[in-house]
């Protein structure tokens, strides 16, 4: 997946589950600011997947892969 999908998709699920880019991203650990760039201009590293897969559930994980396709 190129880069610029990637970003899309996890901005959209973030949008998807109606959250702050504050509530989604401190609930991983990550600060809004570091979110931000993942979203905008970032590569979304492998361990920020998995969180995102443990703190948002299968569910979350199958939506970004739907995301991506």
């Amino acid at each position: 997946m190129n880069r610029e999908k990637e970003r899309a998709s996890v901005r959209r699920l973030r949008l998807k589950l109606g959250l702050t880019q504050q509530s989604f991203w401190s609930r991983l650990g990550v600060t809004q600011s570091a979110g931000s760039r993942y979203e905008t201009d970032r590569r979304l590293p492998e361990p920020v997947r998995k969180l995102i897969e443990l703190a948002y559930g299968d569910r979350a994980l199958a939506a970004l892969r739907r995301l991506r396709a």
